[in-house]
């Protein structure tokens, strides 16, 4: 399927270049705080992105310098305003995020706090901006990052995991990418940049390989090695049998670069 669907979005902004996708969250006066619309419309995007074939690559940023500056405190209620039909809550998200079969990349700039960062965490890749700051501020309002410490476990220390949401810590971007919150930090007017090149690189890879591998490393992930490897194999001897697969393997040979079709 190609063409997205024409979306009247309250928070979002949708802009496509070529096969790359941007979704930018667009609340700037709440430093694009998340609440029950926000995670509403989102799910809306991603849906048009994973059924649009023309796009290959989702960027997930925030307007006004900032990512998100968590949970939007006034919309706890949970009700839904917008005219979108409800898709889901911030579980739903999370899980769609997580289950995406096309590489998404995290333009961090700004806050990404609590439910932002459970989005961040979520994403493929997650640039930092220098300036960028990454933490669960949560208890200090007498709540705790509930949700979102099964995507942040994967990803980070135990001990580190745990400091940081008992003590509502802070961190600086290189601290969130020693612990495996950012794939990298650059310097804070080289970020757009970046993450634009990151996109370009990946859009022009196969994306049955991309959809495949990023299936394969999300459902093995904690399994046994005994249970891992002879998944593995079965996927790749699937993905040997794709067109993309045997385009590549003849690109090589023939010493050129390879036309992926998603095959």
């Amino acid at each position: 399927m190609t063409g997205a669907k024409p979306r009247a979005y309250r928070t979002l902004l949708v802009e496509r270049t070529g096969a790359v996708t941007t979704l930018v969250l667009n609340v700037p006066e709440r430093k694009n705080a998340i609440g029950p619309t926000m995670v509403n419309e989102l799910l809306y995007a991603l849906e048009d992105v994973a059924e649009d074939d023309s796009q290959r690559v989702l960027i997930l940023r925030g307007a006004g310098g900032c990512f998100c500056a968590g949970g939007d405190l006034k919309q706890l209620s949970g009700k839904h305003t917008e005219e979108l039909p409800p898709r889901g809550d911030y579980v739903d998200l999370l899980l769609a995020m997580q289950g995406f079969d096309k590489p998404v990349v995290a333009q961090v700039e700004g806050y990404a706090m609590g439910g932002g960062l459970g989005m961040v965490a979520c994403c493929h890749l997650a640039v930092g901006a220098q300036s960028a700051i990454l933490g669960t501020p949560e208890i200090r309002r007498g709540l705790f990052p509930m949700m979102i410490l099964a995507v942040l476990r994967p990803l980070m220390p135990p001990r580190k995991l745990t400091q940081m949401a008992l003590l509502g810590e802070k961190l600086s971007a290189a601290e969130a990418a020693e612990v495996g919150l950012l794939t990298e930090v650059v310097p804070d007017v080289d970020l757009a940049e970046r993450v634009r090149s990151l996109a370009e690189q990946l859009a022009k890879l196969s994306p049955v390989a991309l959809s495949m591998g990023l299936a394969a490393m999300l459902e093995t992930r904690g399994m046994p090695m005994a249970e891992a490897l002879p998944n593995l194999r079965a996927r790749l001897f699937t993905l040997l049998g794709t067109e993309d697969a045997q385009e590549g393997l003849r690109a090589f040979f023939e010493k050129r670069e390879p036309v992926f079709k998603g095959r």
